[in-house]
């Protein structure tokens, strides 16, 4: 029994039409009608796909000599999640408060340095009655101040995450009408989504220019206060991206585009573990200037 007939036989099985697998796929009716009149042949991740949704080995699928369904091990239905158009809808409105939580804590990180720049700095000033230490001393509980709701805001938001760890993590399937409700409002975002990336990026390009302008002043302070505007342009710019970026990728995970198909997914742990190395020197290296 060829690819083809298995993929009908299938999908008989379960009582989906084309249309159905379709969806649950991510990919066209046609291109289902197209596999199962052997007119093209499915790629190496559709086909693993198909063997998880089906709960059949890969072997089944591509061997012509076996006529038997060998199942996998993780064969049963219940083992395999499944997003319902209200728990669709419920974590795409989720992600979209979660992105401005987590542009906020980010913002909060970025700016936190700021309170100490400037008051270290105008405690040189004659007129301004704070000595060097009580001055550096409020900067630093300033800082921790700022990175303290910070953490709790990250640790809140991971926390209110859990029920939908399983989409970046594990393979699940959408019931009927969820690919078509995300990718109409996938539709009805992307503008704004553009428009977003394309203020974000502008703001961080132009964030240095009051840095640089600090070289027309002859004064310490100025040039703080111009160092915190580029600090502050910057953090709006982070602020920004994330937003957009988290709302995108809250349906890019139902639909498993992107980084979130089924063969990025099996990259993630490599790259979460490089990422979670990166952040910690530069934590390192930012306490390290701070301190030093």
């Amino acid at each position: 029994m060829i690819l083809a007939d298995k993929i009908i036989r299938l999908r008989k099985k379960y009582g989906w039409s084309q249309e159905e697998l379709a969806e649950k796929m991510n990919v066209s009716r046609q291109a289902v009608s197209k596999w199962e009149a052997t007119q093209t042949t499915p790629d190496l991740e559709k086909i693993l796909q198909l063997s998880a949704l089906f709960g059949v080995t890969t072997d089944y699928l591509l061997k012509d000599e076996i006529e038997d369904e060998e199942y996998t091990d993780d064969a049963n239905d219940t083992n395999v999640k499944r997003l319902s158009l209200s728990d669709a809808n419920a974590f795409i409105e989720w992600r979209k408060t979660a992105s401005v939580q987590i542009a906020i804590a980010t913002m909060l990180c970025i700016v936190s340095i700021i309170p100490l720049l400037i008051l270290t700095s105008a405690s040189a000033l004659t007129f301004f009655n704070m000595s060097e230490n009580l001055a550096g001393g409020m900067g630093i509980i300033s800082l921790f101040l700022f990175v303290s709701v910070a953490v709790v805001i990250f640790t809140s938001v991971r926390f209110k995450n859990k029920p939908y760890e399983f989409l970046d993590n594990e393979y699940f399937e959408t019931e009927y009408g969820v690919v078509g409700m995300v990718k109409e409002r996938q539709k009805a975002y992307r503008n704004t989504y553009a428009r977003t990336n394309i203020i974000a990026i502008f703001l961080c390009i132009i964030s240095p220019v009051p840095l640089l302008c600090s070289s027309f002043f002859d004064n310490e302070f100025i040039s703080v206060l111009l160092l915190s505007l580029t600090i502050l342009t910057a953090g709006v710019g982070a602020m920004l991206l994330i937003i957009a970026e988290v709302r995108w990728a809250s349906m890019q995970k139902i639909l498993k585009e992107g980084d979130y198909s089924q063969k990025e997914k099996k990259k993630s742990k490599v790259k979460g573990t490089v990422a979670l190395l990166y952040w910690l020197i530069v934590v390192a290296i930012y306490l390290a200037i701070i301190y030093l």
